[in-house]
């Protein structure tokens, strides 16, 4: 069902309300049949975008709520999360920052709303990885992380006004050589080995690799 404007040509063209035959709707701009330019679509599930449209598909800024709760609001590139967003997760944890192909990407910040604990740096294909810090209450981490671990050189920071320098290392669990070929390796644990402790200190994970290996 389709009401609204028309070109000559009969195709929807201009403002219009439409019921599509899944049951969403569509109410907003066409241009030449094709949803175009702002409007909103509610989905048969409870979900809702309104934002722009280009041929289609989500394009430019919008916002996306979701059936659980969550949403997002920011840019789109076709049909997908790209670009500059905030997502209101389900739990009430938030992420703000970069995105690309719907994954967070680029430079963040993903506030924990039960903890209050917040990671600020890269991610790479929605995974922790890259320099970042780690803020909690009463103390932070500095340092690199690897598929979303923090992994080499870092440095923990105390607001009494003290640093705990150090690095993450991997420790693997051996195994035995006939076990090796059927069974996925098991997961790394990561240990903590402090070095040293100081007074506050510029420090950022930059600096080892201007030092060269």
């Amino acid at each position: 069902e389709y009401e609204g404007d028309r070109n000559s040509e009969g195709q929807r063209h201009g403002f219009g309300k439409a019921r599509l035959p899944n049951g969403d709707t569509y109410e907003g701009e066409y241009e030449c049949g094709l949803r175009n330019g702002y409007g909103t679509y509610r989905f048969k599930n409870g979900a809702l975008y309104t934002g722009n449209y280009l041929r289609n598909e989500k394009h430019g800024k919008g916002v996306f709520f979701y059936p659980d709760g969550s949403k997002y609001a920011g840019d789109w590139v076709h049909d997908q999360k790209q670009g500059y967003g905030e997502y209101l997760y389900a739990n009430g944890d938030t992420y703000t920052g970069e995105w690309a192909n719907n994954k967070r990407h680029g430079q963040g910040t993903y506030v924990y709303k039960d903890t209050g604990s917040k990671y600020v740096g890269c991610w790479v294909n929605g995974i922790q990885d890259g320099p970042a810090e780690l803020i909690h209450l009463n103390h932070r981490f500095k340092g690199r992380f690897l598929n979303g671990k923090p992994l080499g050189h870092g440095k923990f920071t105390f607001d009494i006004g003290c640093e705990q320098h150090g690095e993450y290392k991997q420790r693997v669990q051996e195994k035995e050589e006939e076990e090796e070929e059927e069974e996925q390796p098991l997961p790394l644990e990561l240990i903590w080995k402090a070095s040293e402790i100081t007074k506050l200190t510029p420090w950022s994970p930059q600096d080892e690799e201007l030092l060269g290996p």
